[in-house]
């Protein structure tokens, strides 16, 4: 890997690096996740905190400098209310690395249901670009045509409760799982799972995503170590249930939307 882990490295080469660096990299290297465990600082560059009242309610994925991808069913409010924070390992604490921006706009998908969540992701544009770093970079958006195989691990990651009706994470969590093949997903989950759903779990239980992990990132590592953004957290029945795979927006079928409103 090109990427150096020392803090001690020249700025003007770091800043060379992380250039020539492609997204979904991770450039350093050092609804909370039920059975999950703590992230290490700056493990996971692309995850956003969105925050209310300077409170965490939902995830989001950087990018590029500028925009971010979140889920519809959690823009439930204006743009001026949320609070962006990027770079962010602790709830509890900002270090010198988190960055805080305002929200210029917010596009929630024009065919998102509240009913049944499907179409479940929104763009939100921030009021400034941010410095892309070691701490906050963005994921790879894959091409409509990308397929993810079932089986495959991804990785789910948020500061979400721990436990189904339980509190938020302090820090940001991590957990594997394997995305699902669609028949089967639909045979456990009903009808409401759609085309435009991707499913992903443990079906023996025990880990999964669940409340304000809404909007992350489920991410896929290819074997070129690029990590790709599969799906959105959206819903589940309950929260790591045994045979209840949680269910997220599949990007692929959202690309050409992403595309159009953002340019990426």
């Amino acid at each position: 890997a090109p990427f150096c882990s020392c803090l001690s490295v020249a700025p003007l080469l770091l800043s060379a690096l992380l250039l020539s660096a492609p997204c979904g990299a991770r450039p350093y290297r050092s609804s909370r996740i039920v059975g999950g465990v703590e992230s290490r600082l700056g493990e996971w560059p692309w995850q956003v905190s969105l925050h209310l009242d300077k409170i965490h309610v939902c995830g989001a994925s950087v990018l590029n400098k500028r925009w971010i991808l979140t889920a519809a069913h959690c823009v439930f409010t204006s743009a001026d209310q949320w609070d962006v924070l990027l770079g962010l390992h602790s709830q509890s604490s900002a270090n010198e690395w988190t960055v805080r921006r305002r929200v210029q706009r917010i596009l929630a998908h024009p065919d998102y249901d509240p009913m049944t969540y499907n179409n479940d992701v929104a763009l939100m544009e921030l009021d400034k670009d941010v410095v892309l770093n070691q701490y906050v970079w963005p994921i790879c958006l894959p091409a409509e045509t990308h397929r993810f195989s079932s089986g495959t691990e991804a990785w789910i990651t948020g500061w979400g409760a721990t436990r189904e009706g339980g509190s938020t994470s302090l820090t940001l969590q991590k957990a594997s799982v394997r995305l699902v093949n669609s028949t089967v997903c639909k045979a456990l989950m009903g009808d409401d799972v759609t085309e435009q759903m991707l499913c992903a779990g443990v079906l023996q239980g025990g880990i999964d995503a669940c409340q304000g992990d809404s909007g992350g990132p489920l991410s896929v590592q290819e074997p070129s170590g690029r990590a790709f953004l599969a799906g959105v957290v959206s819903w589940g029945d309950g929260c790591a249930q045994r045979n209840k795979p949680g269910i997220y927006a599949r990007v692929t079928k959202f690309r050409d939307w992403i595309r159009t409103n953002t340019g990426i």
